[in-house]
């Protein structure tokens, strides 16, 4: 009998055991979701963090569209990243995310790329800038211009600079930044609009434009935790937002237009 005690209270403690352990009570993980521009930067800031708070970090990268229309839908994550502030306006409205939380933090450039052994070299960007003339027969890569951040920019700054009514039938719209910076860098593409800081880690492209910031809205990234987040999500916003946060986000060539709280 005693013996038979023994067995189950042994085989109680595994179960406790296994079920409790220290590890697993460690092993908290928090989901990003965060515009593809932002991939390279947020994927060295999050490692920074993890080390930093035995935090795990799980981010996932889409056009800041498509995430927003996921966190409508429910999709569980703890911080959306968009890549313009409308997006997170109608996260804000529709309560995916909460609005106190919000900080606009980054900021960016767009540019005009080419592959990187185009005979196309330094245009002048401004008013009666031809970029039809430009593309020649090619395609011009950018982000779906009718949702995606990088081509609603792009199609602004091209209207502003009367450019865009004879180069939108040559537009080949990707599904977000990063499909585009792809299809110029296997010269699918002739030309495309990028941010500067994805144009900075693709070396099959060489950037040939930069469009004056007065050319489109300002380029502003916010961040704000969802409203189901889990409790370490101001903590890893409050990192963010920090001096540690923004020598990363520098060095990718984003702006930080905060100032650091740490």
């Amino acid at each position: 009998m005693h013996h038979r005690i023994a067995k189950l209270s042994f085989a109680f403690l595994i179960l406790f055991g296994s079920l409790y352990s220290p590890a697993q009570a460690q092993e908290k993980t928090l989901t990003v979701f965060a515009a593809a521009s932002m991939k390279n930067a947020l994927d060295e800031a999050d490692a920074a963090y993890t080390a930093k708070k035995q935090v795990k970090v799980s981010a996932s990268y889409a056009a800041s569209s498509a995430l927003a229309k996921q966190l409508e839908q429910g999709a569980p994550a703890d911080i959306f990243v968009s890549a313009d502030t409308a997006w997170m306006d109608y996260a804000i409205e529709k309560k995916s995310v909460s609005a106190p939380t919000r900080v606009d933090l980054l900021g960016n450039a767009i540019v005009l790329i080419a592959p990187k052994d185009s005979k196309i070299d330094n245009v002048a960007i401004g008013p009666g800038f031809d970029l039809a003339k430009l593309a020649g027969d090619g395609r011009i890569a950018t982000g779906d211009v009718r949702a995606v951040p990088v081509g609603k920019y792009a199609k602004a700054a091209l209207e502003k600079l009367g450019a865009w009514q004879a180069a939108e039938p040559k537009f080949a719209m990707a599904e977000n930044v990063r499909a585009a910076l792809a299809l110029v860098a296997r010269s699918e593409a002739v030309l495309g609009i990028v941010y500067s800081t994805d144009a900075k880690v693709e070396p099959g492209v060489k950037i040939v434009g930069t469009f004056p910031a007065d050319s489109h809205p300002p380029i502003i990234y916010p961040v704000a935790a969802t409203t189901n987040a889990k409790a370490e999500a101001a903590d890893y916003l409050a990192f963010l937002r920090s001096s540690e946060a923004k020598a990363i986000f520098e060095k990718y060539g984003f702006s930080f237009l905060i100032r650091p709280t740490s």
